[in-house]
């Protein structure tokens, strides 16, 4: 395999001496690798590690690199992992807008600027003119398309998907699976899903790992 992508190589994570994730696996830009388990099993830990915020309770060994740059030992907000969650973890004091212009490097300088970039971040995952909008009035397949506007908005290297689409009822899941993994295509992504739901998997259509079992 090129260099491109996201690689783990012999990532081992440990609490109290019990192994709870082994795994070499390289991920290929827009690829998805969806790691299954039941509760408990060690799958968001993974993510927490790759992300560069694992909790120092846990013994983790093993290197992960991006494009073929080690990024093991930098701190987290080096990393530039874009991270999306059960929840949409939306600012309740900023607008819709806000919330995706948060995002946006300090580079990107002047306050109309910076409005323009998040509107047409939100315009690509179809939620043009909603700017101006508390995202307490928003449903909640808008607020996680909000999310992932300012996820993508922060140019990251990676996605990493911790069950981003359980909260969401059967048909927004759907949509929400098409829109995350169509991204990550486009923009050459390598994804990696923690999810309990084979259906996420087969959406996913990548490899799978089981851990836990």
């Amino acid at each position: 395999m090129s260099e491109k992508g996201l690689m783990l190589d012999r990532v081992t994570i440990a609490l109290g001496g019990r192994v709870l994730v082994s795994i070499t696996h390289a991920v290929a830009p827009g690829e998805v690798l969806t790691v299954m388990g039941p509760s408990g099993s060690g799958k968001s830990t993974l993510l927490a590690y790759v992300g560069g915020f694992l909790d120092p309770a846990f013994e983790a060994s093993g290197k992960v690199s991006v494009d073929g740059v080690d990024i093991t030992r930098l701190p987290a907000e080096e990393r530039h992992a874009g991270l999306l969650f059960q929840d949409a973890l939306l600012f309740p004091h900023m607008t819709v807008a806000g919330n995706v212009a948060f995002a946006l490097p300090a580079e990107v300088k002047g306050r109309a600027l910076r409005r323009a970039r998040a509107e047409e971040a939100l315009a690509d995952v179809g939620l043009e003119g909603l700017g101006e909008r508390d995202p307490d009035t928003l449903s909640g397949g808008q607020k996680a398309r909000v999310a992932l506007a300012r996820t993508l908005l922060s140019s990251p290297r990676m996605l990493l998907l911790d069950e981003p689409f359980s909260r969401l009822d059967a048909e927004l899941r759907q949509q929400m699976r098409e829109l995350v993994f169509g991204k990550a295509k486009a923009s050459g992504l390598p994804v990696i899903l923690v999810t309990h739901d084979e259906a996420d998997a087969a959406a996913a259509g990548g490899p799978v790992v089981r851990i836990g079992a």
